[in-house]
């Protein structure tokens, strides 16, 4: 448990220790979300942190080609 400030305009100010765990650095982006009156943030990663992770589904290119078939199909009726 860390405790931080909030500033006269409402800015939040973490720890020192906590903002480099979570690598917040100055402009990265943050997700702020409440659940049950609780505040959380969340870095938001970048596009090259996302590429790194491993695919959650994969799919074929033929089941791709399906998919875009049947798409075609119900955009056309």
């Amino acid at each position: 448990m860390s405790i931080g400030r909030v500033g006269s305009k409402g800015e939040l100010f973490p720890p020192k220790e906590l903002r480099e765990k979570l690598d917040l650095r100055p402009r990265r982006r943050v997700l702020y979300r409440e659940r049950d009156g609780v505040l959380i943030v969340e870095p938001v990663p970048s596009v090259e942190e996302l590429l790194k992770k491993p695919p959650k589904v994969e799919v074929t290119l033929e089941e791709l080609r399906g998919l875009r078939r049947e798409l075609s199909e119900k955009a056309e009726r």
